[in-house]
């Protein structure tokens, strides 16, 4: 992956960060497939040649989670739906206490991979991002296991319909000029 070194901050109008929610269950039918985005999040990378000498830090406001789409389910995804899954979405997530998410980069390789900590609720826990550049564009995502964060995933009707443990947390976005 080749960079253009400079020091970048970026947010919203630089690109998009999404989470993607999937369903399980007996009841999956009845719920929806989540695209939620995180509109307020900001992102400081200190891109270097080599590579690994680069670094990437993302703060995302939790508050500012908003749903964007719900793909599936038995009938379409409403406002109100969307008012409920905001409010338990900052419940389980405890906004009060943890009012962000962070991701602070530990190690960036030649291979398109983002080594560092995610932290969500006040724990942090190792992942990798995986991560390509395309011209100005740099695109990647990874997979979010909840309940490794101590996270019990939402689920309704006596545990018939659950939010898969798995979420996708993808990005895109444009490095300035």
């Amino acid at each position: 992956m080749a960079v253009r070194e400079g020091t970048y901050e970026l947010g919203p109008d630089e690109g998009r960060l999404l989470v993607r929610t999937g369903r399980s269950g007996l009841g999956r039918r009845a719920g929806h497939d989540l695209t939620i985005e995180a509109t307020r999040w900001r992102a400081a990378v200190e891109a270097r040649d080599p590579l690994d000498e680069s670094a990437v830090r993302v703060t995302v406001d939790v508050d500012a989670l908003e749903v964007r789409e719900g793909a599936g389910g038995v009938k379409p995804l409403t406002d109100d739906d969307r008012a409920e899954i905001k409010k338990n979405l900052r419940k389980v997530l405890d906004v009060h206490r943890h009012p962000e998410i962070t991701f602070v980069s530990t190690r960036i390789t030649g291979d398109g991979g983002i080594e560092g900590d995610l932290t969500i609720m006040g724990r942090a826990k190792p992942v990798r991002i995986e991560a390509g550049l395309d011209g100005d564009r740099v695109r990647g995502g990874v997979a979010v296991p909840q309940s490794r964060w101590g996270i019990k995933p939402y689920s309704a009707f006596f545990g018939a319909l659950r939010l898969a443990d798995d979420v996708e947390i993808e990005f895109d976005v444009r490095l300035p000029a």
